[in-house]
Parts: structure tokens; C-alpha cells; sequence
């Protein structure tokens, strides 16, 4: 792993030294900055919490109809056993006992599978979420540093798999955050906060 580590910073270093070698011009963008204060994020964020709320009152209905089928299922067993009644009786009640706690089981299985699509559902679409605000913060990075004639953008947020970061120092020159951030919040809705404030 260390081993890794080191190659990857040697060869980030390496490109840097090339790239100051052959006059290229180099620009930082804070991505998690971009990323968090873009309103397409905020947008995002709200729509997979109002999903996942939708879901888990779905499923809490669904278990509090499991809890009353188990307190029904106890009372036919209840009465199941109940010795004032006739045996034929009793066997009747067995019967529905059993064909409630079947029921059960059914109501169960479909609990947990219910839960288990909703992760996946939400695990996929904030998935699809995050690759397209990638992808469109990407392309309003490319037209930046075209117009600026950067040949190289280095991302000062990005971390070592150690959590040590990658860019170490830079001046802050070239820093193109904020306006990358301007440019992606242009056509934000008034309700959405970082419009007109980039730094947000």
C-alpha cells in the first residue's frame, strides 16, 4: 500500500515537473467546494431525502401492519388453546392460527425485500446523481482552463487512500474555485442557496 503511495506522488510529481519544464500552465480547483456548493447538489440532496422518507414511511406502515398481524396471531393461538372450547373448535382456530402466522412469514419476506430494493434504488440513483454533477462541473472546468490556457488542473481536495493530501502547497494564483463555482450557480433558482455567493 505505502509502496503504492509513493509511486502515485512520484508520478504526480513527475508531471509536475514536466509540465513546469515545457511552460504548461497549471490551475487548482477545490472539487469538494464546487461539489457541495453546487445547486444541482443541494437539488440532488433533496430529492434523494424526500425519496428516502417517502420509503421509510412506506416501510413503517408496512411493519406496523406486521406488529398488529402478530398480535392477532397470538390471540388466535390464544384461543387455540383455550380448553372451554370444543375440540373441534379448537382445531379450526389452530388452523387459522397457522394460516396466519403463514401469513406472517409472507409479510415478513416482503418487508425485507421492500428494504433492501429501497437501498439499492437510492444507492443507484444518488449514483447517477453524482456522476452527472461530476460530469457537468468537468466540462465547466475544461471551457475554463481553455479560455485561461491552462494545460493541467489539479484537484486540492483529492486525498491519498491514507487521507494525506495530494497537493501540498500551491500559491493560490490559478485557484479557479470560485470562479468554476460562479459559473455552475449562474442559473440557480432563488430558492437554492450559493447563487449569488460562490464562497457559500
Amino acid at each position: 500500500m505505502k509502496k503504492t503511495i509513493l509511486i502515485f506522488i512520484a508520478c504526480v510529481a513527475m508531471t509536475l515537473g514536466a509540465a513546469a519544464a515545457e511552460g504548461q500552465k497549471i490551475a487548482t480547483v477545490d472539487l469538494r467546494k464546487v461539489f457541495d456548493n453546487y445547486w444541482r447538489t443541494k437539488q440532488a440532496d433533496a430529492s434523494l431525502k424526500e425519496q428516502a422518507a417517502d420509503l421509510e414511511k412506506e416501510s413503517k406502515m408496512m411493519v406496523d401492519q406486521f406488529r398488529k398481524g402478530e398480535a392477532n396471531y397470538k390471540k388466535m393461538l390464544d384461543g387455540a388453546n383455550d380448553q372451554a372450547l370444543s375440540a373441534p373448535e379448537r382445531e379450526k382456530r389452530k388452523k387459522e392460527a397457522e394460516n396466519e402466522l403463514l401469513s406472517l412469514r409472507d409479510m415478513e419476506t416482503r418487508i425485507k425485500q421492500f428494504d433492501n430494493t429501497s437501498r439499492t434504488t437510492l444507492g443507484e440513483k444518488q449514483r447517477r446523481m453524482r456522476d452527472n454533477i461530476l460530469q457537468e462541473i468537468r466540462d465547466t472546468i475544461k471551457a475554463k482552463v481553455k479560455n485561461g490556457g491552462h494545460t493541467l488542473v489539479l484537484d486540492t481536495a483529492a486525498e491519498t487512500v491514507n487521507g494525506t493530501p495530494i497537493v501540498l502547497y500551491t500559491a493560490g494564483n490559478d485557484d479557479l474555485t470560485d470562479a468554476v463555482l460562479a459559473q455552475l450557480n449562474v442559473n440557480a433558482p432563488a430558492a437554492i442557496p450559493g447563487k449569488s455567493d460562490p464562497k457559500q
